[in-house]
């Protein structure tokens, strides 16, 4: 008995520490911190980094001008069922809490059922429900986001991946994060976005 106890241990251990592996890589635009191969470190809220590794800072800005679409990609590099949301805040502790997890009871103990998704998402969030997938997949991702016309030196952008299905993690909840910096011009010929 004792013997089968242990045994199961260890696989829920194994089972952890699979479940803890990086979900996604951030392409474009360019990471703050420097990557791995499968993205890491990236659990903690709202930038990455986990707490024994805050992350290597890269020193890349990305250039955007206002009112333009964003072109935006990532690599999923460990698949999980779930959603992508994107947001925009003029300093990080500006970018929103993570979405709020429904969980629901499994025999393998308490799991995110999903995310709430702002069907009309208001800034900070630029999109929110983007990717959403029940389907296994791993590669590349990209689509383009319209970011507001304004302007803004040193404006974070956060992708964030929300996982349903999961135990989540004491570090990221239920979901992985990343970030970029950027600086917006505003687009002249165009109104400034006053709801910023």
């Amino acid at each position: 008995m004792k013997k089968q106890l242990w045994q199961a241990g260890l696989a829920a251990l194994a089972l952890v520490s699979l479940t803890a592996q990086a979900h996604f890589k951030l392409d474009t635009p360019a990471s703050w911190i420097v990557q791995d191969d499968k993205g890491d470190p990236q659990k903690m809220a709202p930038c990455g980094g986990t707490m024994a590794d805050g992350g290597t800072r890269t020193g890349a800005v990305t250039e955007l001008q206002g009112g333009s679409m964003m072109p935006l990609a990532v690599t999923e590099t460990v698949y999980h069922p779930g959603h992508y949301r994107v947001a925009l805040a003029r300093r990080i502790n500006l970018l929103p809490g993570d979405p709020v997890a429904v969980l629901k009871q499994t025999d393998n103990g308490t799991r995110s059922d999903h995310g709430v998704i702002v069907e009309n998402p208001q800034l900070p969030v630029l999109v929110d429900g983007l990717w959403k997938s029940q389907q296994r997949r791993t590669g590349p991702l990209a689509t383009e986001v319209r970011i507001p016309n304004v302007d803004c030196e040193g404006c974070v952008v956060q992708v964030l991946q929300f996982m349903e299905n999961h135990p989540g993690f004491r570090e990221g909840g239920y979901s992985y994060h990343h970030c970029a910096i950027v600086n917006i011009k505003a687009d002249a010929s165009k109104p400034l976005d006053s709801n910023w």
